[in-house]
């Protein structure tokens, strides 16, 4: 007995260290998802008591734990109390980061936190070292409660006088959690999303607050808390700030600018009303997926713009996806270097090393092909016009969950297509190509060096 024992502890081992931890990343949140299928397919989760079918269940698991908001059917109407806090934690889970869900039950058990799971934490946080990633991770839950909090309380004020005291508190709770996780899932029902709420000061700007903060990044937060000053902060903190603050206010302009005159959006709104809604449809492309306007009814360019700034997405080690801010900035610093034929790729007065924009440029390529093939397969599958299909397979990698209304006439082939992309814009494409990628155990062999013509 004491043998068997023994091997199996020695097997487990074994496949441990046989795992690298993008491996480790990428099957954690798939556990997280398929478990999360089986809770919502049961007859409990539905308000109707009748099964919303595997598939069905899969694809708004996937959705909640990539915090992305695509539904297949509508969360308040379809979901029992059971489904939406199902779906409400697995936004908290699929947000934070399974690892930093399971450091905080460690951390409750007394259990010390070993280099293999600190390693897991340090890919899945993007951290560049091992140190302080456990002191990060503490630091990341009381963040996450302090502003979820707030955010819950003040939602609260606006929805109880609403829809009652039970209901009005679970909206806050809900919505705060699903801000601040930039995951666009809502329980207003009927597919209506925050639009009742367009022109609404307090729900407004609660939840861009949260957007924004959740998706800087936890390590930009804590710099900017502890620092306060822009100069003390570190290269990383600067470029995501900057980049950040420069989508936002282009994005504001650019959506104020095309949708002014639009009577299906902006037009019909107040003077008020239209600042706050170029405002919040410019946050919620942050891969947040909360909408006040139609999207269906903007304009074809707002519609192009969209798609661009949903690719981009939000920063690293945040709760949202697309190639990142960082990603996007290291490109174009890169472009700029070649165009001036710089030698060095410099940023506030600091070289960035190669290989760090190699990974950026390798990171871009590896979601463009992904976003490629995806829209093209669709278009195989779904009977939509291509701006729709692109719109969707954009807001699935960017895990961010706005939709032109294709999510809920899907076919089977195109949930499962919208599933793994959301996956994979979730987990992150680098990661996912490491996930898969052979461990080579010999040194390469260096072949002779010859250049090709390009451009």
């Amino acid at each position: 007995m004491f043998r068997r024992r023994l091997k199996i502890k020695a097997l487990s081992v074994g496949l441990q260290l046989k795992l690298r931890p993008a491996k480790i990343l990428a099957l954690g949140f798939a556990i997280v998802i398929l478990f999360g299928a089986i809770l919502l397919s049961l007859p409990v989760a539905s308000k109707n008591g009748e099964s919303v079918g595997f598939l069905n269940a899969l694809f708004t698991a996937t959705s909640a734990t990539c915090v992305t908001g695509l539904v297949v059917v509508d969360t308040y109407n379809q979901y029992s109390l059971f489904g939406q806090i199902v779906i409400m934690l697995l936004i908290q889970i699929g947000g934070l980061g399974f690892m930093t869900m399971a450091t905080l039950i460690f951390l409750i058990l007394g259990k010390r936190i070993t280099l293999r799971e600190r390693l897991v934490m340090q890919e899945a946080l993007n951290q560049l070292t091992l140190a302080g990633v456990v002191k990060l991770t503490r630091y990341i839950l009381f963040t996450t409660l302090i502003f979820e909090g707030v955010g819950a309380f003040l939602l609260s004020l606006r929805f109880v006088r609403i829809y009652g005291l039970s209901r009005g508190i679970f909206a806050g709770i809900f919505h705060a959690v699903s801000a601040f996780n930039n995951a666009g899932f809502d329980v207003i029902g009927d597919f209506k999303n925050l639009a009742p709420f367009v022109e609404d000061p307090l729900v407004n700007i609660v939840i861009m607050t949260l957007i924004v903060f959740g998706g800087l990044g936890f390590s930009v937060i804590y710099d900017l808390f502890t620092k306060r000053k822009f100069h003390k902060l570190c290269l990383h903190s600067k470029v995501i700030l900057t980049t950040t603050g420069l989508l936002l206010v282009i994005g504001f302009l650019l959506i104020y600018a095309l949708e002014y005159s639009n009577p299906k959006t902006l037009g019909r709104l107040s003077p008020m009303g239209k600042i706050l809604a170029a405002a919040f449809q410019s946050v919620t492309t942050r891969t947040a997926g909360f909408n006040t306007i139609s999207q269906p009814d903007m304009s074809l360019a707002a519609k192009y713009f969209t798609i661009l700034l949903m690719f981009i997405g939000a920063s690293p080690g945040s709760t949202g996806g697309g190639v990142k801010t960082s990603t996007f900035a290291l490109v174009l610093m890169m472009l700029y270097s070649v165009i001036t034929s710089k030698e060095d790729v410099e940023i506030y007065k600091r070289r960035i090393p190669w290989d760090n924009v190699f990974k950026a440029c390798v990171i871009m390529v590896i979601a463009l092909l992904l976003v490629i093939t995806v829209s093209f397969l669709l278009t195989l599958t779904e009977e939509a016009d291509f701006i729709t299909i692109l719109f969707e397979t954009v807001s699935a990698f960017g895990t961010v969950g706005l939709s032109l209304g294709l999510t809920p006439h899907l076919s089977d082939a195109g949930k499962i297509l919208i599933i793994l992309t959301m996956f994979s814009g979730r987990v992150g494409p680098l990661t996912i190509a490491l996930a898969l990628a052979s461990k080579k155990k010999t040194a390469p062999l260096k072949h002779p060096e010859e250049r090709i013509l390009v451009g």
